[in-house]
C-alpha cells in the first residue's frame, strides 16, 4: 500500500497530555513506499509493544500456576452443592432451585469474563455444567451457556479485563480502567438479558424437552454417569481462593486509587501465581515450570501483538496511515456522530470474525481508530467501548474462534447446530452494544 497510496500527513498537537490529530491540517508529503523496511518495522513493533507483550505473558503465567490447583473448579462444585440444598425451603423452592442455580453460575462466570477475561478456562467446564444441566432436565446448550456463553457475555462487557480494556486503553493513551463506572452499568444490563435469555430457553426445554436442537444428541450425555462432584473443597483450595479474590480487590484500589499501570498489575498477578503455587505446595522447579507452560499458552497473543504493532509501523513509516484517516473521516463527514460511531462498531465486529484475539485486534486497529475518533469528536473511551463490544459477541459464533471450537467439541454440540441456535441472540446482543454506546455521545459520563 505504501507504494501506490498517496503520503499524506496530519499536524499533531498535545493536549492534557496526549498527543491528539489537529482537524483540517490533513495535507500531502513526500512518498515513503517501504522495501526492506518492513522486516525492521517487526522489530519495531516488539520493542513499542514490549510493555504489553511482558503484561500478557507475566498474567498468562500467573493464571496457569492459579488454575493447575483446580480451586476455581472445585470451588464452583462445592457452590453448586450448597444451593442445591436451598431446595428444602419453601420460598427457594418456589423460585426454583434450578432457575437460581442457573442464575447464580452464570452471574460468577460472567464476573470472571469481566474482571480477568476468562476465556479458555471455559472449556473445562463444559464437562462439569452440562452433566449438570441434562441432570436438572435441561439440555447440553444449557451447559455450555451456564460458563461459555455467562463468561463471554461478561467478556464483552468487561469492566477490568487486561486483555482488552487494560490493552485498548493503555494504546489509546487512556487511564487504566478509566471509565468503570459506565462499563459496570453495561455489564449489568448485558448480564441481566443474557441470563433470561437462558432461563427463558431452559423453562422452554424443561416443558417439553423435543424443542431442543440437540435432544437426539444429548443421549450421550443423560447416560452418562456425572462423576465432577467428587473433588472435596479443601483448606489450599479456600485459601487459593481467597487469595484470587484479594488479588481482585488489590487490583481495583491500586488501579482506582493509586494510578497503578501495567507495571504494577503484572507485579501482582505474578505474586498471585507464586503465592497460588506455594499454597498448592508446588516446589520452586515446578511453580516455573508451570510459570512457563502459561507463556507458551499465551505467546500467540504476545507475539500478535508484536506484529499488529509492526504493521502500524509500515503505516506511519511509509506515511499512508493519515491518508486513510482523511479519506475515512472525509467519506464519513456528513453522517453525523452516530453513523460514525457504527461504522466502527460495524469494522470492529466483522474484523472479529477474522481475527478472535481481542490482544491483537487491540494492537492493530486502536492506533488508527483512536485518531479517527478524535478527528469526528468522539471521546476515545467510546472508541475503547466500540472495540470491546465488537471484540466481544461475535466470539460466540465465529469459527475461527479455537476456545469457541473447542467448547462445542467437549459438548459434542455440531457448529452448525449451535449456529442456527445462537445467532439471533448474537445480533439481539450487538444491537444492545449500540445502544449502550449511544449515551456516551450525549452524556457527561466519568472517564469519557
Amino acid at each position: 500500500m505504501t507504494w501506490f497510496v498517496p503520503a499524506g500527513e496530519f499536524l499533531r498537537e498535545t493536549v492534557d497530555g496526549r498527543e491528539v490529530v489537529v482537524n483540517g491540517s490533513f495535507h500531502r508529503v513526500e512518498a515513503a513506499p517501504q522495501t526492506w523496511q518492513v522486516f525492521s518495522a517487526l522489530f519495531n513493533g516488539f520493542v513499542d509493544k514490549a510493555d504489553i507483550i511482558v503484561f500478557i505473558l507475566m498474567v498468562g503465567g500467573a493464571f496457569w500456576i492459579l488454575n493447575n490447583s483446580h480451586a476455581i473448579d472445585v470451588g464452583v462444585m462445592a457452590f453448586l452443592r450448597w444451593v442445591q440444598r436451598l431446595s428444602k425451603y419453601k420460598f427457594f423452592k418456589k423460585l426454583g432451585v434450578e432457575n437460581i442455580i442457573i442464575t447464580l453460575v452464570m452471574l460468577m462466570f460472567s464476573l470472571f469474563g469481566a474482571i480477568f477475561g476468562m476465556s479458555e478456562e471455559t472449556i473445562a467446564f463444559v464437562v462439569v455444567f452440562i452433566p449438570l444441566a441434562v441432570q436438572m432436565g435441561y439440555d447440553s446448550i444449557v451447559g455450555v451457556c451456564m460458563c461459555y456463553v455467562a463468561a463471554h457475555v461478561g467478556f464483552a462487557g468487561a469492566m477490568l479485563n487486561p486483555f482488552t480494556i487494560g490493552i485498548a486503553q493503555g494504546i489509546a493513551d487512556l487511564p487504566l480502567f478509566s471509565g468503570l463506572e459506565y462499563r459496570f452499568f453495561c455489564w449489568i444490563v448485558l448480564t441481566v438479558i443474557g441470563i433470561a435469555f437462558v432461563l427463558w430457553y431452559a423453562h422452554r426445554v424443561k416443558v417439553k424437552p423435543e424443542r431442543s436442537p440437540v435432544y437426539k444428541l444429548d443421549e450421550y450425555w443423560r447416560g452418562r454417569v456425572e462423576a465432577s462432584g467428587r473433588t472435596e473443597l479443601t483448606v489450599r483450595h479456600i485459601l487459593i481462593l481467597v487469595l484470587l479474590f484479594v488479588t481482585i480487590v488489590a487490583l481495583v484500589v491500586g488501579v482506582l486509587k493509586f494510578n497503578w499501570y501495567i507495571a504494577e498489575i503484572s507485579a501482582l498477578f505474578l505474586a498471585m501465581g507464586i503465592l497460588a503455587g506455594i499454597i498448592d505446595r508446588q516446589g520452586a522447579d515446578d511453580i516455573a515450570k508451570l510459570f512457563l507452560a502459561g507463556c507458551k499458552d499465551i505467546l500467540s497473543a504476545a507475539l500478535v501483538v508484536g506484529l499488529a504493532s509492526g504493521i502500524i509501523f509500515i503505516l506511519r513509516d511509509g506515511r499512508i496511515i493519515d491518508t486513510m484517516l482523511y479519506g475515512l473521516t472525509k467519506s464519513l463527514a456528513q453522517t453525523g456522530e452516530v453513523t460514525s460511531l457504527g461504522v466502527m462498531y460495524i469494522f470492529q465486529t466483522a474484523l472479529n470474525v477474522v481475527m478472535p484475539s481481542g490482544s491483537a485486534k487491540a494492537a492493530l486497529t486502536m492506533p488508527i481508530m483512536t485518531q479517527f475518533a478524535d478527528l469526528i469528536n468522539v471521546s476515545r473511551q467510546t472508541t475503547v467501548l466500540a472495540f470491546q463490544f465488537g471484540d466481544g459477541f461475535t466470539n460466540m459464533l465465529t469459527p475461527t474462534s479455537g476456545v469457541l471450537i473447542g467448547v462445542l467439541g467437549m459438548a459434542r454440540i455440531p457448529y452448525g447446530t449451535w449456529l442456527k441456535w445462537v445467532w439471533k441472540f448474537i445480533l439481539a446482543l450487538i444491537a444492545i452494544g449500540f445502544i449502550l454506546m449511544l449515551p456516551t455521545l450525549w452524556l457527561e459520563l466519568p472517564g469519557f
